[in-house]
Parts: structure tokens; sequence; C-alpha cells
């Protein structure tokens, strides 16, 4: 794809030739009117960060919630659950036996504390938060309360239950919604781009309080061998490699987690996309490389392009699901089994739109008014939902999609 931001990653060390101008900022040097300073970065083959011959990356709090996200997901499908069982996965408080993992259980962090939670879009709006958390314990709720008591009813429209999708079963609303696929990748959108685009990767979490001054200094958090700069940018590439075998190399194992992992695989897997993996890869590496190197400029440019490209791969699927919902319906005979889980699926990458960022920019692709909008326009072209849904509609979101992105609603469509 074609990228408006300058990628410097595949250069494996990285030299730069810099003075200092009268306003103590940094200049290029040029007609031997200064003296040249050499900074280089060190940029890696991997993921791979040392100080005093122990690692400095450090992500665990991430992998704990991926983790915690994917046993939350396992429950939308256990008909013995009850809401208040999901809901305290959800929300979990440290000690509480929710999980079949004890690791998880003895943990401390939860998901929705990190849902709609970034620095950039939810400090000081907590209106929007609130909502957000609401619909997530909505669909729980919903999940239990209209699609569990129907869970061996043939769904129809205005009846909740089930439908087959070729060899697997679907289990769905009355209005034909996957209410797990609307948490699953609604949940892609408000926890783990908004943590990465929006809050570990945003100035004011990299650049807080003392946090250059130690970062410049090497001073490490108290008891750990890293600064706290280099941690908070490991924390984003936590949220988005904390589950593949080999961090210090995902791309070897995309689709290792069921959120942002495994759709930049699938994204990455389009003729159309083809180097996307890789380049959202290179500008965390380069970006964490530039720390070290007290390069922050070149960090903040690594930013920009994560941003970008995240931000694409939740554009991207959002339309190509719209679209294979309405190829699914556009058939003598409708599969309205596949048809409801592709377009349940486009309904939470739609939703996710709201927690992307414009690179260089403070702005979503998409506001809070807008996507609800589209999510309205789903489901309001009949009573019974998605069992009325219209190709006009679907192809007209998709299209305003697209138009927003650095890609063609048919390179998405495929």
């Amino acid at each position: 794809m074609k990228k408006n931001l300058l990628l410097l990653s595949s250069i494996a060390s990285l030299l730069f030739i810099s003075c200092s101008s009268d306003d103590d900022g940094l200049e290029l040097c040029g007609d031997g009117d200064c003296e040249p300073t050499e900074t280089t970065i060190d940029n890696p083959d991997s993921y791979t960060f040392t100080r005093d011959n122990e690692s400095t990356v450090s992500f665990g709090g991430q992998t704990t919630r991926l983790k915690m996200g994917d046993e939350i997901l396992s429950a939308f499908t256990d008909v013995t659950s009850i809401s208040e069982q999901i809901l305290s996965m959800y929300a979990h408080e440290e000690g509480a036996n929710d999980f079949e993992d004890a690791d998880l259980n003895a943990s401390d962090k939860s998901v929705r504390s990190k849902t709609a939670a970034s620095a950039d879009f939810f400090a000081t709006n907590a209106t929007d938060q609130a909502v957000i958390r609401a619909d997530f314990d909505g669909w729980i709720s919903a999940q239990v309360n209209e699609v569990f008591p129907n869970w061996e009813v043939a769904a129809a429209a205005g009846t909740a239950g089930q439908i087959a999708d070729g060899s697997s079963t679907r289990y769905i609303n009355a209005q034909g919604l996957e209410y797990n696929q609307a948490f699953n990748k609604g949940l892609i959108g408000a926890l783990t781009i908004d943590q990465v685009v929006n809050n570990y990767l945003s100035t004011a979490v990299l650049d807080e309080g003392d946090n250059v001054a130690d970062n410049d200094a090497n001073v490490v958090v108290e008891g750990e061998v890293y600064t706290n700069m280099e941690h908070k940018w490991d924390e984003a590439y936590g949220y988005v490699y904390g589950l593949n075998a080999d961090a210090a190399n995902p791309n070897d194992d995309l689709g290792a987690d069921s959120f942002l992992n495994k759709y930049i695989g699938r994204v990455e897997g389009d003729d159309d996309f083809a180097g996307i993996a890789d380049e959202i890869f290179q500008a965390f590496k380069l970006g964490r490389a530039a720390i070290v190197a007290k390069q922050y400029d070149v960090r903040d440019a690594q930013a920009e392009i994560i941003r970008e490209n995240l931000s694409e791969v939740i554009g991207i699927r959002a339309v190509y699901y719209l679209q294979q919902g309405k190829n699914s319906l556009d058939q003598e005979t409708p599969d309205y089994g596949g048809a409801f889980h592709d377009l349940s699926e486009g309904y939470g990458f739609v939703y996710s739109l709201q927690f992307t960022r414009k690179p260089n920019s403070s702005e979503p692709y998409f506001t809070k008014d807008e996507v609800d909008a589209f999510l309205v326009d789903l489901m309001d072209d009949g009573e019974n939902g998605l069992w009325d849904v219209e190709a006009t509609t679907l192809d007209a979101i998709s299209a305003d999609i697209a138009a927003r992105f650095n890609f063609t609603l048919e390179q998405a469509s495929e």
C-alpha cells in the first residue's frame, strides 16, 4: 500500500547527522556551517532490546488482558453461563474466581477497566466512556437473556436462536445479530486499538512527567531494567503481539489471539495489502530503537505509521465483512447463517472505527456520532434488522468507509 509517511525501519543501523540550533533544537548540517554530531539508531532484526544483558521488553499486563478476552469470548457460547458470571469476567477483580486460568484469577488486571480508557480520547470524556462500556455490558446480558433461552430454537425473523452456517451453527438475536461477534470485534477497537494508538503511543503517555529526562539519563523504573518510556512503548506492542509464540518475531504466527493480531494476519493475506504486517512490525521496532537512541522525532514518526496502518486494518475488515454479508444474501437461496455471521463481524468492526486515529491528527477516522449512525442504518431497513438489510445500505456504508482511507471498496471486498 502507498503510505505518505516515511518508514526507515528496513535499515539495520540508521545514522543521523545533526547540529545544535540557536533555540536548542536540532537542524540538519549543510554547507559546512556547523559541527556535525552523529547519532546512530541501532535497529535490531527482531524486537529484542537489552540493558546489562537483561531484556528490557515487558508487556505482561497486555498478555493477561488478551487471555482474559479469549476466555470471555468462550463464555459467550457456554449456555450454562449466567450474565453475572460473564460480567464478572469482563470487570475482573483481583482474586475473584472468574477464569479457568488461575493466573488470571490472581491478576489485578481487567478488560473493562481498559475499555475506552485512552489518555487522548477518554481522559476528559467520561460520558462517552460510560456509554461504550455499557454497550459491552449490554451485549453480555443480552446474550444470556435473549439468546441462551433459545439455544435449541431455530432462528427466524423476529426470533432469536440458532442458524446453520455451513458446518457451523451461529446463535443470533431476533434481529440476526451475533452478540459475541459484536463484543469481539468491538473490543478490537475499544481495547486494543484505543490502547495502542490513543494511549501508549501518545506523547501524553510517552513523555508524561519526567519520562523524557529519565530516558535521556537511562534512569530505570524502580526494581526494573527498563525506563518508563521504553515500557510504555512495549505495552502498546503487547496489545498487538502479546500472545505470539515468539513475540520478538511475531509475524511468523499471526493469528495468535482473537483480536487485533488475528486480523492483521487476515489483511496481510489479501494480495492488495500484502506487506502491511511488516510495516507495522518494523515501525514498532524502529520506534523502540529510537527511544533507546533518544531520537524522539523518529519515535513519533513511527507512531504515526502504526496509527495509519492499524486504523486501516479496522476499515478494511469492516468493508470486507459488510460486502461478504451482502454476497451471501444476494443469492437465489440466501445463506442467512453465513450472511449474519459476516454482518455481525462487520457490525463490530464498524463499531471499532470510532477508536481509529488519523495520522498526524488528534481525530478518529470516524466520530462516535458517525459510527452510531452507521449502526442504526445497518439495523433499520426493516423491523427485523439484518433480516431486512438491503444491498444498497451495505454498499453505501462500505463506500463511505473506504473513502476515508487509502484503499478502494473493491480492494477491501475480496
